[in-house]
């Protein structure tokens, strides 16, 4: 039996010693979790997506600059003319070469809706044939409006769904952040747990082999029976196969918060579990005043309610008339010479009004604007329902959390208790004071005491990492953790 145990300490420990070893505690897994696993890299992409988005709504903000030009244009075919001499159409060849350019400047007025513009032109061209002859034309400066008068407008709604979505998008990125935590604190506990229970199945198996040798000492003087000699050989073999079984576990879970951490998934990782934490009490109402404050899913139905309030409001204003104006006022010249294009230039105005009435359209406007009301309708509906849901969630995380703290309190001092029962009896059962079944049971509470005891550090820490998830609040510190983050420039620093 003790070569059976040595072999199997042996082939575990010089797998694991061929390995990269790392040690870890919980804040440091959770760290290496943020900084450097695949899911991290995803969430922050997930947040620089958003912020140029964003920065792409801002710079539409600005005024813009276009150059628009055409250097060279070629044109020659024989088109169909009028002669008025002749009093008939005739066909006639035409060449010619033309240039033009422009700069336009353009300012979006949000209130309104309309669009300012400042243009400057020049246009270049040159007849070829029996007609010679060249042109020059230009827009020293125009200055206009345009706008729809009663129509929708769009920039009124961005500026009001816009800042919301990047806001929600940086909250969104601590919320992943948190959740990248939450999974980081699970992949660890489920490699304690499989360390614990490898290190009792390996001590079970040295206990059971010893006790085994005891009861056939105890057997040759009659003090025990043959039954209980076969009872201790099957805990024997049972704890032999057990050890095997939580090897392989072990080796499982090791891999997986390896790959989880992107470590080389033949790391050796030693888990340090965390001490007892410091008593402390949520208060629920602060709570929920948070989840109110920061939750990006909360500020996502929101969204979803003004985007919704926005589809109805364009709707209504398409299943009416439009009216649109267009105005500028500038100069303009033509000349035989660039020298005196821009000499003297004359007054160019312009003003139009377009009027757009539906008048037969078989109830398609209006049918687009009841689908957006009753669209409306359901968000809002489904909105107050996911509220609710959200905050119960928190409400029943908050009171396992508050109550956790007692459980590990119990079941540390269960363990402690198991731990000297099972050495007690043991003691006991190697004198001759105690039955075998007295000694199974011992056995058993003390591991169930282990996996007890692991299992609620582990709820624990769960539900602390899932209350700051959801409240994107620290209440052990007492800090925001929206400003833990700096989030200019798209570079995320703690």
């Amino acid at each position: 039996m003790r070569k059976y145990l040595f072999l199997i300490t042996y082939l575990i420990g010089g797998m694991l010693q061929a390995q990269e070893s790392i040690k870890l505690d919980l804040q440091r897994t959770i760290e290496l979790a943020n900084d450097s696993s695949l899911e991290a890299f995803r969430t922050q992409n997930m947040y620089l997506s958003g912020y140029w988005e964003y920065r792409t709504y801002k710079a539409n903000r600005l005024p813009s600059l276009t150059l628009n030009m055409t250097p060279a244009e070629y044109y020659r075919d024989i088109t169909k003319r009028y002669d008025s001499a002749q009093d008939l159409d005739v066909y006639r060849s035409q060449q010619s070469f033309s240039a033009s350019g422009g700069l336009s400047v353009r300012q979006n007025f949000d209130l309104t809706g309309g669009v300012f513009y400042l243009e400057s032109q020049l246009g270049y061209m040159r007849n070829f044939g029996d007609n010679k002859f060249t042109q020059f034309t230009s827009v020293p400066v125009r200055l206009g409006y345009s706008q729809s008068l009663v129509g929708y407008n769009p920039f009124k709604w961005e500026r009001r769904i816009e800042p919301l979505k990047y806001e929600k998008v940086k909250k969104e990125f601590v919320y992943n952040v948190e959740t990248v935590a939450e999974r980081a604190t699970t992949y660890f506990f489920n490699l304690a747990m499989a360390q614990a229970e490898y290190d009792l199945a390996r001590e079970n198996v040295a206990s059971s082999d010893t006790l085994y040798r005891v009861g056939m000492q105890r057997l040759r003087i009659a003090a025990i029976s043959q039954a209980d000699l076969l009872t201790l050989k099957l805990d024997w073999v049972n704890a032999r196969n057990t050890l095997q079984n939580k090897a392989s576990a072990l080796k499982r879970a090791m891999f997986s918060l390896a790959s989880f951490l992107n470590l080389d998934k033949n790391t050796r990782i030693e888990l340090e579990l965390p001490a007892r934490p410091r008593e402390f009490t949520i208060p629920l109402d602060e709570a929920l005043n948070r989840i109110r404050n920061n939750n990006p899913q909360l500020l996502e139905l929101k969204q979803n309610v003004l985007e919704a309030t926005q589809n109805v409001d364009r709707t209504k204003k398409e299943s009416r008339f439009n009216v649109s104006l267009n105005a500028s006022i500038g100069f303009n010249q033509v000349a035989d010479n660039f020298r005196t294009v821009y000499h003297k230039p004359m007054q160019q105005d312009l003003v139009s009004v377009s009027i757009s009435v539906p008048l037969v359209d078989w109830g398609v406007r209006k049918g687009k604007y009841n689908m957006a009301r009753n669209n409306l309708n359901v968000v809002k509906t489904s909105a107050r329902q996911d509220e609710i849901g959200i905050e119960e969630e928190l409400i029943m995380t908050v009171g396992d959390f508050n109550i956790q703290q007692n459980l590990i309190n119990g079941a540390e001092e269960a363990l402690d208790l198991s731990i000297l029962a099972y050495n007690e009896t043991r003691q006991r059962f190697m004198i001759g004071n105690a039955d075998i079944s007295s000694l199974t049971l011992a056995l058993n509470r003390q591991q169930t005491a282990q996996q007890n005891y692991i299992s609620a550090l582990q709820n624990y820490w769960l539900n602390y990492y899932k209350i700051r998830k959801l409240t994107l609040h620290d209440f052990l510190t007492g800090f925001s953790l929206v400003d833990k983050f700096d989030f200019a420039g798209g570079r995320l620093v703690k």
